[in-house]
């Protein structure tokens, strides 16, 4: 059986980004691994075992094209309401609440943020299946 530990993503400025996902999301550098060319750092934090990893190419100078191919990353939340206003009051932009009820029944209600690369974030009320 295999686990789930980790998703990648590639940053521009790590402080930049280590600043907005503890901010928005309460994750920590758990480790940081600089090497040659680049410079690994993983983020987590005690809700769950499973890790963000940044990846941070030397030099690099330009934005990253996220391309046609990237969705989103999720993460779950005990009181939505609370972290949306949270989030904008510390100006994060975070996009209007929205409840997903395809056939008359709330199956999620979420919202969406954008990291400071435009890595999109979905962020689910903690419930049903979004435990």
């Amino acid at each position: 059986m295999s686990k789930l530990i980790h998703a990648m993503i590639r940053v521009l400025d790590e402080a930049r980004s280590v600043t907005f996902y503890q901010q928005a999301f309460g994750l920590h550098v758990a480790d940081r691994l600089p090497f040659d060319s680049f410079t690994l750092v993983y983020l987590s934090n005690p809700e769950s075992d499973f890790e963000l990893e940044l990846t941070i190419n030397t030099g690099r100078s330009e934005p990253y094209n996220i391309g046609d191919g990237y969705g989103h990353l999720a993460l779950s939340v005990a009181d939505l309401e609370a972290e949306h206003s949270r989030m904008t009051a510390a100006g994060l932009a975070p996009l209007k609440m929205v409840e997903f009820d395809p056939a008359g029944s709330a199956i999620a209600k979420f919202f969406f943020i954008a990291d400071p690369d435009g890595y999109q974030i979905e962020v689910v009320q903690r419930d049903g299946r979004y435990l």
